[in-house]
């Protein structure tokens, strides 16, 4: 369940690539999400997911396992709907995270955090397309990897949140012809908790077509910088 920050730079993007051939990092979001009360959200529970890594620490994203798929499936269930129940958009956030919970049955971690996100796209009228880096020509290192995998989209642009920012080196980039461009969101209203918060909560307070809007701003900025 990803949060706002995160949902708005893919919903500015033409692609969004899945890294599925890096290590998986225990205690990130890569397997949990920060759920805020619809009401309250300065009150906030953690939506986990029990992951086993069959290799240890070096284990891949895509290789990690859900412990118990029909239990986590069943709680997840749960705290969904015991916090954004009561919103009028529930109906149509519940009929969107159907395949959410269909995912369990994989019994792949991997599986669920991609479809919860593609959910959420496809909710929001993206249109763009959802690649796999592991299907894609890359050199392993943080930063040429990233390059490596835009060029493979024919990208001239990478959007860059301002985490990556902080790590990221512009010199991989720049001997590819691709721009990195910063992608700072606001942070006041929504957003003031957008990049803890999974972007369920500003759904189900202010439903699909209003949360859109507000992220084709930023995409229309962002394609301007």
């Amino acid at each position: 369940m990803p949060r706002l920050t995160t949902l708005a730079k893919i919903f500015a993007a033409d692609y969004w690539i899945v890294l599925d051939n890096v290590q998986f990092a225990r205690r990130d979001y890569q397997h949990r999400a920060r759920l805020a009360d619809l009401d309250d959200p300065a009150r906030q529970q953690w939506l986990t997911i029990p992951t086993h890594l069959p290799g240890g620490r070096s284990t891949l994203i895509r290789d990690a396992v859900i412990d118990d798929p029909n239990l986590a499936r069943r709680r997840t269930t749960g705290m969904l709907r015991q916090h954004y129940g009561t919103s009028c958009h529930w109906p149509a956030l519940a009929k969107a995270l159907a395949p959410v919970l269909d995912a369990f049955s994989t019994g792949r971690t991997a599986a669920v955090a991609q479809m919860s996100t593609q959910v959420l796209l496809d909710l929001l009228g993206w249109r763009g397309q959802i690649l796999t880096s592991s299907q894609l020509p890359a050199r392993p290192g943080r930063s040429v990897r990233l390059a490596d995998l835009a060029v493979a989209t024919g990208a001239r642009t990478y959007l860059c949140g301002t985490g990556g920012m902080t790590y990221l080196d512009p010199a991989q980039f720049t001997a590819q012809n691709i721009a990195v461009v910063p992608f700072p969101p606001p942070t006041t209203g929504i957003w003031s908790s957008g990049r803890s918060l999974s972007a369920l909560w500003a759904l189900a307070a202010l439903g699909p077509q209003a949360l859109a809007a507000r992220l084709q701003v930023l995409r229309v900025g962002a394609a301007d910088g």
